[in-house]
This record gives structure tokens, C-alpha cells and sequence, in this order.
């Protein structure tokens, strides 16, 4: 384990213990949004951010606008057809705006076999008008005007391409931020998916999930939103620990000190996130397990399209791990609709069985 050097716990501790800042209804959300839903089965929605591809180590350059890898869709929409599963895919302003992109899409869409939604990626949406970098490649942390001017540029290319309005909203690099909510519902906007609990992204400039709930809940004016979040959770020995606490104890400002990679080495404490990309398969169904054993009953997985193919993201370098990333996502599936005795849903199915359950009984 690694030694604090002088002065440098003080620091991180402040960062750990400072009091919360005051209550968001969509960062911080009390026990009575949180949305009813009966089922007795578990769920499975997938949310994929249908993008542009990029240098993930680079700088952001709003001149990466190439959409290849959307030719490869259909490796993994095999898979979700084979279980009866429609995912929804997040598309951002690249992939809407080119035929190489979005044509794959639509044909797929045609058939009924997925849903469109949104996802904003600042940097190559119009309107330009924010500093490039990584500040403000979270899309909550850009001015008011200007998160709105390009979230209706975004949405106005989906509806022109797909002949839709999307329910859902993604935002790039899970950055939503204090107008986030306020924004969607002006919009018409009805889904969010951004969320990844137990996460903190403020050393990297983005949002503080670590006391957002597992499970969906309402938010926004009139709570007429409903937050799906991505399935993040803890396994181990102490992964029973309340959620705030074990991601205190897994917090970036810890990883100075080697206390995460202590508790993941020692099987005591691990975070895992239900994705194929840079996740062992064990440990997504290690969480599945241990978070149906809770009482979670809704999940979703998601990964990036770049993904499907070789040489776009640190998860996929080569033809080796392409197999592999498609083996994941093909064992996945049959362990949760096989062993998990699991069914397929969409965060608009979500959406309509949460409505009409409102009031119906405790969450």
C-alpha cells in the first residue's frame, strides 16, 4: 500500500468529508421519487451511445466527426434480436447528421427492432461557442444558453433523420449538471440515462453520483421525468455496505493512497459497471447476482458503437479483443434471460409501466 506523502491526507480527507451541497432532486434524490415498478422478473435495458469516433487519450477536436465503425451495428443488434431484445441507441449530432452513420440505424428502426434516443457530445455539436477541453465536454457545465442552442440542434437533426422525437437523453460523458433538468422537460424530453451510481467524476470536471440511487426515480419540474440509471454497483465481502459509504471508500481521492486497489485485491470491496468494455465477465455477473440478492430488479447495460469495432477505444484493439467483446455481450445475454430467468424491456417501456403506477403503493 502506498504511503500518504506529508500533507496529502489532510487534503483528500476534506475532499471525502466536506457536507454535500445542497439537496438536487436528479444528483440527490429523496425516497419518495423513486419510481414504482412492478415486476416479477428482472429487467434488462440497453442503452447504447451511438457516436463518433475519437482518440479517447487526445485532446477534443471537434474535427473528429467519422462514423465507420456504425457499419458494424449489426454485430451486436445479432445478439439483442436473438433474446427479443430492442435496445435503445443514444445517437449524438455526427451520427444523426451522415448517412454513413444514421442509414444503418434506420434500417434497423424500420423493422421495430430498437429505439432512438439523444446523446449530446458538446464538441462537435452546433452551435460553437464554449473553450474545447475537458470542462466542457460535460455538457451540464456549459452555459445555460448554450447546453439549450445545442440540445435542440441535436434534437431537431433526430427528428429530421429518423422522423421522431427521442424520449431519451443521454449526455455525453454522464455530464449533466444543475439546468440538465429544467432543460429536458422544456424540451419534451421524458428519459434520462445518465446517471452511474456511486460514481464521482468532479476530479475530471463532471457530476457526483456517488449518492444516486440504483434504481429509477422521478425528477425535474413536476417530476415528469424518469431517471434510468446505468447499473453500477459494489461486490465482495463488503459489498452489502451502503452505497455512499462503499464509494467513499472506492473515491478517486483514495487511489493515491492504493486504498481501492487494496479492497478489490482482497475481494473485499470491488466497483464493477454492467458493460462489456474493460469489465471481466465474472464480475458483471458477480454484481447481477449480488445485486438481485438486494433487491434490484431493473438493469441497465450500455457501451460505446466505436466499440464494435477494432481500433476505436481502449477496449478494443484488436481482432482478439473484438471476439472478446462480443463473446461478453452474447454470454451476458443468456446468463441474465437463461440462469437470471430475466426479460427484455426499454427505457420507454420503463417509462409507460412507471406512469401507471404512480401512487399505486410504496416504491
Amino acid at each position: 500500500m502506498t504511503i500518504p506523502v506529508e500533507g496529502a491526507w489532510p487534503a483528500a480527507r476534506a475532499r471525502l468529508m466536506d457536507p454535500p451541497p445542497a439537496a438536487d432532486s436528479l444528483l440527490r434524490p429523496r425516497a419518495d421519487q423513486a419510481a414504482r415498478l412492478p415486476t416479477d422478473r428482472p429487467l434488462l435495458a440497453v442503452v447504447v451511445d451511438v457516436e463518433e469516433e475519437f482518440d479517447w487519450a487526445a485532446p477534443f477536436d471537434p474535427a473528429n466527426t467519422s462514423v465507420t465503425a456504425l457499419r458494424h451495428i449489426h454485430r451486436a443488434q445479432r445478439l439483442f434480436d436473438r433474446h427479443g431484445l430492442r435496445p435503445t441507441y443514444a445517437v449524438d449530432y455526427p451520427v444523426a447528421t451522415q448517412a454513413e452513420g444514421y442509414e444503418p440505424l434506420r434500417e434497423i428502426l424500420a423493422d421495430g427492432r430498437c429505439h432512438i434516443g439523444a446523446q449530446l457530445h458538446p464538441w462537435v455539436t452546433p452551435p460553437a461557442g464554449e473553450i474545447v477541453g475537458k470542462r466542457h465536454s460535460f455538457p451540464g457545465n456549459l452555459p445555460p444558453g448554450l447546453e439549450r442552442a445545442k440540445l435542440v440542434r441535436l434534437k431537431a437533426a433526430l427528428e429530421d433523420t429518423f422522423g421522431l422525437s427521442p424520449l431519451l437523453y443521454k449526455a455525453g460523458r454522464y455530464g449533466v449538471g444543475p439546468n440538465t433538468a429544467g432543460l429536458l422537460h422544456s424540451l419534451g424530453f421524458r428519459i434520462d440515462a445518465s446517471l452511474v451510481p456511486s460514481r464521482d467524476y468532479r476530479p475530471l470536471g463532471g457530476p457526483d453520483f456517488r449518492d444516486s440511487p440504483l434504481g429509477p426515480f422521478w425528477f425535474g419540474p413536476g417530476r415528469s421525468l424518469l431517471e434510468i440509471p446505468v447499473t453500477c454497483g459494489f461486490i465482495g465481502l463488503a459489498g452489502g455496505l451502503p452505497q455512499p459509504l462503499a464509494a467513499r471508500l472506492t473515491a478517486p481521492a483514495l487511489e493515491p493512497f492504493g486504498l481501492p486497489a487494496v479492497l478489490s485485491r482482497t475481494g473485499l470491496l470491488g466497483r464493477v459497471q454492467l458493460t462489456p468494455e474493460g469489465v471481466p465477465l465474472a464480475e458483471a455477473m458477480a454484481l447481477t447476482r449480488a445485486l438481485l440478492r438486494r433487491g434490484t430488479l431493473v438493469f441497465q447495460l450500455c457501451f460505446h458503437s466505436p466499440s464494435l469495432a477494432v481500433g476505436h477505444t481502449p477496449y478494443v484493439r484488436t481482432r482478439t479483443d473484438l471476439d472478446r467483446f462480443l463473446g461478453w455481450l452474447a454470454d451476458y445475454l443468456d446468463f441474465f434471460f437463461g440462469e437470471v430467468g430475466g426479460a427484455p424491456t426499454t427505457p420507454a417501456d420503463l417509462l409507460s409501466l412507471a406512469e401507471a403506477n404512480r401512487g399505486s403503493g410504496p416504491p
